[in-house]
């Protein structure tokens, strides 16, 4: 990147800024939703789909905690980098790409482990039905084997938005995308003189796209980022600097691994009341995140600018970061809200599901969705708490909204689906009661970070 796409972070007016910069991002992020979606789709049109779908949502969390640690580390180093260029470090910047290389390949070392050893007791502790078992068994391993795609296509990613390659970054996600919504027909069915594979191909096509989209990312980063050095001694790992990383990031690891956890743990409780609730979840989860993953990337933008402005100690760019951050993005899931509300019964449709789990994924739509303005709160301005270097603050919100306030809800409201599975919809507003709360709580968290971080700028 040449210097002036730098200085435009802290030149450039905020409010054409955030939108020149998180659109892109915003794109890049639904289409990483699309993944999921897509293979869902079709593969709930192949013979047994239902049980495929529900074997697609057992292997979810772990996927789910791939993106998780990926994108975790990429934070830290995303507001590192940033601030980093910030402060006129270039050699600093340099070196914390670097280590966020070394970073991709360990993490991806340790889920091809995973792969290999850990995937069958997983997969265990969520089903007893052996076609199901059979098939995210064979759907995870894929997932998880060839895994290097998406870990280290994480890391190019924030590596490119820290110094505002954020097209860059784009047209590498679309790339992949792309790659995978043509090969999941191809594979799954067996097209053009293919085997059909099902459940695998839809792995299989989900690996080759992330894999396509990391070296995209990677020649992008070699050839157009020109902020940062690059070569062989810069990738040698140095703790001191793999430190800071995580002391920004490992907040946001654990931020997004909760939800790993938390759809983990919904498995379990819903499987126990009714089977159905799970494919139905797992399905509604996998539409939201269209919305929700806009929002993630929105807050992906807020995060660079005001730590690069934080950087630059300039109070009034920080406060219309944070202003036009959270604008946008109660915009972003206001709209998100009306489109689930009005066409739930539509998107749905489009799995080939039976009558009575279709009825519970389109409640699910539409009784969870009523959560998500306060959502928007909360997602922002955990970009802003991850800028500010206010890492617990950002953890406490995951915590609430993604656990604390979710799980014993949801235990204590599928008691009452148990007894009567007409009641089924009472355990969606455990996320609507989750996302008011957690909420309120983001706001006071954030008056305390303005009087410590910014007020005295």
């Amino acid at each position: 990147m040449e210097q002036k796409s730098v200085e435009k972070m802290g030149a450039a007016p905020i409010k054409k800024l955030m939108l020149s910069m998180g659109i892109p991002v915003i794109i890049s992020m639904m289409l990483q939703a699309l993944y999921n979606i897509v293979d869902s789709a079709f593969v709930s049109n192949m013979e047994g789909g239902e049980s495929a779908l529900n074997a697609l949502t057992l292997a979810f969390p772990v996927q789910m905690l791939m993106v998780a640690i990926g994108i975790g580390t990429g934070v830290g180093v995303n507001v590192l980098l940033a601030k980093s260029l910030g402060q006129q470090e270039k050699e600093k910047a340099s070196m914390v790409a670097g280590n966020a290389i070394f970073l991709g390949i360990v993490i991806t070392l340790f889920f091809m482990l995973f792969g290999f050893f850990g995937v069958k007791l997983y997969i265990g502790t969520q089903t007893a039905n052996p076609v199901v078992f059979d098939m995210a068994v064979r759907y995870l391993k894929i997932c998880c084997i060839c895994s290097v795609g998406i870990v280290l296509f994480s890391i190019f990613e924030k590596l490119l938005q820290a110094t505002g390659l954020t097209v860059h970054s784009t047209v590498a996600q679309i790339s992949g995308a792309v790659i995978n919504i043509i090969l999941d027909p191809i594979l799954i069915y067996g097209l053009l003189g293919f085997p059909a594979m099902g459940v695998d191909g839809a792995a299989y096509a989900t690996v080759i796209g992330q894999i396509a989209s990391f070296l995209i990312a990677f020649f992008f980063h070699l050839k157009s980022n020109k902020s940062v050095d690059k070569g062989l001694k810069y990738i040698k790992p140095q703790a001191k600097l793999i430190k800071e990383i995580y002391a920004i990031g490992l907040p946001a690891i654990i931020a997004q691994a909760l939800m790993s956890f938390m759809t983990y743990g919904i498995n379990i409780i819903l499987v126990r009341a009714n089977e159905a609730l799970v494919t139905a979840y797992g399905l509604y989860y996998k539409i939201q995140q269209f919305i929700l993953f806009a929002a993630f990337g929105l807050r992906d933008t807020i995060t660079p600018i005001v730590s690069f402005n934080h950087g630059m100690r300039n109070k009034k760019r920080i406060m219309d970061g944070i202003k036009y951050g959270v604008l946008y993005t109660l915009i972003i899931m206001a709209i998100g809200t009306i489109v689930l509300e009005l066409f739930a019964g539509p998107l749905c449709s489009v799995f080939q599901l039976s009558g009575a789990t279709e009825r519970l994924c389109i409640s699910a739509t539409r009784i969870i969705s009523i959560g998500f303005v306060f959502a928007g709160i909360s997602i922002a301005l955990q970009g802003v708490f991850q800028a500010l270097d206010c890492g617990i603050s950002s953890l406490i919100i995951s915590i609430c909204r993604q656990l604390l306030l979710v799980l014993p809800v949801a235990w204590v409201f599928t008691l009452f689906v148990a007894a009567d599975h007409g009641n089924a919809w009472i355990v969606w507003l455990t996320f609507p009661i989750a996302e008011i709360v957690t909420g309120a709580i983001a706001i006071g968290l954030m008056l305390n970070a303005y009087k410590k971080k910014i007020k005295a700028l």
